[in-house]
């Protein structure tokens, strides 16, 4: 076996036997993580049917980086997740793509990423599969969506990063292209749990411009994305088939100091649906959200964070009124907004262990999957809690 088709292997679920080989080589670098904790999301489905603790809080990944040449990387991470209702469970191959450095000055740096590459777009988008590296146990729903996490964590396809230096400060271009696969348990997650056709991402474009000013401590960033999906519905049910585009133009701000961070993310996204309820079917949503994120680091050891979270799924609805009178009452008014203030804490045990904690205050059920056909039995109360704890070991 080659060392470098033990990275391969490392990358793709179910092949973790090749880990004795690949300390041997100074090119090769890997990393690993083990992550469980308890969760409840009382009345509501966010985790479970019955809002009761829980131990799907379960994260393992194992990611690695071959230098195949000084220009040429290799990347890949596969990990096991078991999120409850968040996600699917189970291995899922994260990422595994080439980095290719094609120009590197003292002003000018270029990348080019071909594969399943890491979504660099959004201020956490490329941090949040790793429980060490990111913000929370459970990120602001607004903009990371959990049942969106593996639609939105990689893409297989093409990107490009541009960094450019200057006086006036330093500036980063990010631009993506490829497509998803989505898997049945995804799907259903989505649209609703009783459909049984397929569902299928036609593309997703984004593109994404980053400016800090020299010395500067601020950083800003403005982020467009468009993506579509179509559905074919199954042979027996009385749903058509369909199509789904979703645009999205975000605004990012961060302010990072020794002991402070402050950042926000405000977008727009504009859903348009074409059949699924009915093949004439045609609606425009315009949602809106963000979220302002506080994080102050006591020591070395010790963080303390806090949230604000806001979302609408249509800014013309912003209580959920019509939605409830579109739907004969069948859908309450506080599916159409989720609102959240979250408080929390993370302690570093040793280099190796970390402990976090947090608390989240939810009003409405507007970010709980299927966003399509919501689950109204199971999320019958217009405020909830969720409560986390979660344990952490990197190696």
């Amino acid at each position: 076996m080659t060392k470098l088709t033990a990275v391969i292997l490392l990358c793709l679920p179910g092949s973790l036997s090749s880990i004795a080989v690949r300390a041997a080589d100074a090119n090769f670098n890997w990393n690993g993580f083990i992550a469980q904790g308890l969760i409840r999301a009382e009345d509501s489905s966010f985790v479970n049917a019955d809002g009761d603790w829980s131990a799907q809080l379960t994260e393992l990944g194992l990611n690695a980086r071959y230098q195949l040449a000084p220009a040429w990387h290799l990347s890949g991470q596969t990990v096991y997740l078991d999120g409850g209702n968040r996600y699917p469970p189970g291995l899922r191959l994260d990422y595994l793509f080439v980095d290719w450095a094609a120009y590197n000055s003292e002003a000018w740096q270029a990348n080019i990423y071909l594969g399943r590459f890491k979504n660099q777009h959004w201020l956490y988008s490329s941090t949040r599969d790793v429980p060490f590296t990111r913000p929370s146990i459970v990120l602001p729903q607004s903009v990371y969506f959990d049942s969106f996490r593996d639609i939105a964590v990689a893409t297989d396809g093409l990107s490009l990063q541009l960094r450019h230096s200057a006086d006036y400060g330093d500036l980063t271009f990010n631009w993506s292209y490829g497509t998803v696969p989505i898997s049945v348990e995804q799907s259903r997650q989505l649209l609703g749990q009783q459909t049984q056709g397929d569902t299928r991402m036609n593309h997703d474009h984004k593109l994404s411009l980053y400016w800090q000013s020299l010395h500067s401590k601020f950083s800003y960033g403005v982020i467009i994305q468009e993506a579509t999906f179509d559905y074919r519905r199954g042979g027996t049910e009385l749903l058509s088939d369909a199509r789904f585009t979703s645009q999205r133009l975000m605004l990012a701000a961060r302010y990072q100091s020794e002991h402070w961070e402050l950042s926000t993310e405000l977008q727009q996204e504009v859903v348009t649906t074409e059949g699924f309820f009915l093949p004439q079917f045609s609606r425009k949503q315009f949602g809106q959200g963000g979220y302002v994120m506080l994080q102050y680091y006591y020591s070395n050891n010790l963080r303390l964070f806090t949230t604000l979270d806001y979302a609408v799924t249509d800014k013309d609805d912003r209580q959920g009124k019509k939605l409830q009178q579109m739907t004969g009452g069948a859908v309450p008014a506080y599916f159409g907004y989720q609102h959240t203030f979250m408080l929390g804490g993370s302690i570093d045990l040793n280099q190796h262990w970390r402990l976090d904690a947090e608390v989240h205050w939810v009003k409405g059920t507007g970010r709980l999957a299927p966003v399509i056909q919501p689950d109204v039995s199971r999320n019958n109360s217009e405020y909830w809690q969720v409560l986390a704890l979660q344990l952490m070991y990197r190696f």
